[in-house]
């Protein structure tokens, strides 16, 4: 039995982790942060409820995997379509670099900014 090293198949376990959370969450996110609460069919919340709210360990958390994940699913989307509809394949070493990269340094980011909060 031989071991592959082709490392395809964890991008595409990102790829379908991101497109599950984001198919599900960020949905409920522009509903209820752009229609629901501008609109006032919930008590408004103070920006200091917001932020107690997003200071929570299992909030922390929610955030950075919609986030992270989402981001892959974005890369792995878009390298794709750099590969097929764009016929950019001869570059692959570099758009693998530049799509996965920019995933990587948004997680790293989002791990910064969630927790400075």
């Amino acid at each position: 039995m031989s071991v592959s090293k082709n490392n395809d198949p964890f991008w595409w376990t990102l790829f379908g982790a991101g497109g599950t959370i984001s198919a599900f969450f960020i949905p409920i996110h522009v509903v209820l942060m752009g229609i629901a609460i501008p609109l006032g069919w919930f008590d408004t919340m103070d920006y200091d409820r917001y932020l107690e709210l997003a200071r929570h360990p299992l909030a922390r958390l929610y955030l950075f995997a919609v986030i992270s994940l989402s981001l892959f699913h974005w890369a792995h989307r878009f390298r794709y379509t750099l590969y097929d509809g764009l016929q950019l394949k001869h570059l692959e070493q570099y758009i693998v670099v530049f799509c996965y990269g920019i995933a990587t340094a948004g997680t790293f980011i989002t791990v910064i900014l969630i927790f400075s909060i």
